[in-house]
């Protein structure tokens, strides 16, 4: 004779599934997941017991979802453990309820979403979100144990009776709502449980086509796994990525259990940042393809995969946030790509050269936001040099100490073949490169790091081994004023411009008639502006000098035109020997551009005409 027992769960909200489906709504295809993973535990379950019961039944293990599109009836069935009336009592009834209760009392009138399965054991009770009617038939696999039919409509009432099962194990049938038919479609459910459930290590069929991975590569043994491996699981996880520069494989089991696999991409440009590149895991689970607030944000340019065991399927920002765990991993991770790159640098620094210009970005911003990734990873930290090759600032400062007195010259590295360069160049003295906007920033934070230190652009200021400090200033005239005194007069009365200071000086390179000069601050801050998208432009010349090389040929023939019969000619000479320096420092504006033009015509034509 069957036997039914009846009840009803005693809650003190009675609008509990209002609630839920407001709150879960936008989030109900993870029911899939809940379900999956509860079957998924059975299994488990029943393997560990394996170890030391005989039980009926086999061991081909698996989870099966099907579905009825004309009864609108989909069906989870797993062949693990199964439960008894009592444990259904106690897992389904006790369990579920008791967190519905909780559930309502917490957030009835809370404005946060993310917290709430998994917290309050409400992982079987999200499938209502989606169905008018539940039921379980399960059947334990202790030998002499009746099947048993839980049935529940309201959610609030549910029947418990024994029923004919001839298998172990567990099958959910949901009724679905008159919203949720998209669930009664094969391809559909395949997409969720590839999203959710593909590195579960039991074999998941929809409609008897198997639809998981099963093995999770991060689980494995980093000793056993090949480099082609690797290759594979990185391009399974993010197809048309191309390849990875290199990987890390993290697996900590103290003071936190902590694996996953992170993998370095190819950026094809230096702002780029890979979205939802750092997959989120929980034994196997994904949870979320956001994992921004369990690493820093300079790491986020990753991609892969983190299984953390110890933190719920369901994690608040908040939770994230203030958890000392997650304060803990954060730290690791860091420690680990940090020791990484060290050892990549150490151990083949040619091919850390080559992959240089993809992981500096990264590099540097990090280094810029985290003082322990700075402390780890500044003795791998190169730049480019105006020889071809690579220093390290230790090593640059090494070989040039005796010629640059203890200053770093740097410069863009469009700059390479400019003036100011070739000028450096031309006595023997190096510049490293610097070659993104976010290099004026590193520049100061190095120097702070580095006191003794005097970084400074090629542009800001010429060094001292480029001017020819013995080189004669020239004939005194009638008004005891020598060829450079002159020189500096001429080109103060000729060239007119707010923020201007003129200087003449002997440069050891007598091809170059002027160079200008800027303050350092003025052309960092105008790197900044540049980076936040500002056009700086128009104040990068209210603060700057035109310094007159008295050594230069045309400087000579400008002032003689001037002091002869074509005074015109020479103020002509000495505006364009200005607006050559210009374009040489990149600092002409766009009316800058359109005189110089002007100008420039009009004087070709002039000595054209004469001819």
């Amino acid at each position: 004779m069957t036997t039914q027992e009846k009840g009803k769960i005693s809650v003190e909200t009675e609008n509990i599934f209002p609630i839920i489906k407001k709150w879960l709504y936008s989030e109900k295809d993870i029911f899939i997941r809940e379900l999956v993973s509860n079957a998924c535990d059975a299994v488990s379950k029943l393997k560990k017991v394996s170890l030391s019961e005989e039980f009926e039944g086999g061991t081909d293990y698996r989870i099966d979802l099907s579905f009825d599109k004309d009864k609108r009836i989909l069906v989870f069935e797993d062949n693990g453990i199964g439960m008894t009336s009592e444990e259904v009592k106690k897992y389904i009834n006790q369990i579920a309820f008791s967190g519905a209760t909780d559930f309502a009392k917490h957030y009835q009138n809370n404005e946060n979403k993310a917290e709430i399965i998994g917290h309050f054991g409400l992982g079987f009770y999200s499938c209502f979100m989606v169905s008018q009617r539940v039921t379980i038939e399960t059947k334990s696999y202790k030998k002499g144990e009746k099947a048993v039919l839980w049935e529940s409509e309201s959610g609030t009432d549910f029947s418990i009776s024994s029923i004919e099962k001839d298998t172990r194990g567990t099958k959910i049938s949901l009724y679905l709502d008159s919203e949720s038919g998209e669930y009664l479609d094969k391809w559909k459910l395949k997409d969720l449980i590839k999203k959710y459930c593909d590195f579960l290590p039991v074999p998941i069929f929809v409609d008897t086509e198997k639809a998981n991975r099963e093995k999770p590569l991060w689980s494995e043994e980093p000793s056993k796994i090949k480099p082609e491996e690797y290759k594979d699981f990185y391009s399974y996880l993010f197809p048309f990525s191309g390849e990875s520069l290199f990987h890390i494989h993290l697996n900590v089991d103290f003071p936190f259990r902590l694996q996953g696999i992170l993998y370095f991409p190819k950026l094809t440009h230096e702002l780029e940042a890979s979205k939802n590149g750092i997959k989120l895991f929980c034994n196997h689970v994904f949870v979320s393809d956001n994992a921004n607030e369990l690493i820093p944000q300079f790491l986020t340019i990753l991609k892969g995969t983190i299984d953390i065991p110890d933190l719920p399927l369901n994690v608040s920002r908040s939770y994230l946030q203030n958890d000392p765990l997650v304060k803990k991993i954060s730290g690791h991770i860091i420690k680990k790509v940090g020791d990484r790159l060290i050892e990549d640098f150490k151990k083949n620094r040619e091919e850390f050269q080559k992959n240089w210009s993809d992981i500096s970005i990264f590099v540097k911003y990090g280094m810029l936001t985290d003082e322990k990734f700075f402390d780890a990873v500044k003795d791998a930290l190169i730049f480019k040099n105006s020889e071809a090759g690579f220093y390290t600032l230790n090593e640059y400062v090494e070989k040039n100490k005796e010629k640059n007195n203890s200053k770093v010259y740097y410069a863009n590295e469009t700059e390479m073949s400019s003036v100011y360069m070739n000028l450096l160049k031309s006595q023997g003295l190096e510049a490293i490169l610097v070659d993104s906007k976010i290099d004026s920033h590193l520049i100061q934070h190095l120097e702070m790091k580095n006191p003794d230190l005097k970084f400074q652009r090629v542009d800001a200021e010429l060094a001292d081994q480029i001017v020819d400090k013995e080189a004669s200033p020239g004939v005194v005239d009638a008004n005891n004023q020598t060829e450079t005194d002159r020189l500096l007069a001429f080109f103060k009365t000729t060239v007119h411009r707010e923020g201007i200071e003129i200087k003449a000086e002997a440069l050891k390179s007598p091809d170059v008639p002027a160079v200008i000069l800027m303050p350092e601050f003025m052309r960092r801050m105008s790197e900044m502006n540049s980076m936040m998208n500002k056009d700086d432009s128009m104040n990068l010349l209210k603060n700057h000098t035109l310094l007159i090389n008295s050594n230069s040929q045309l400087v000579k023939s400008a002032l003689r035109e001037f002091e002869g019969v074509n005074s015109e000619k020479g103020k002509k000479l000495a505006q364009l020997i200005y607006d050559l320096a210009l374009i040489q420092a990149k600092a002409m504006n766009e009316h800058d551009i359109a005189e110089y033009t002007k100008r420039t015509t009009s004087f070709l034509e002039e000595i054209l005409s004469k001819n």
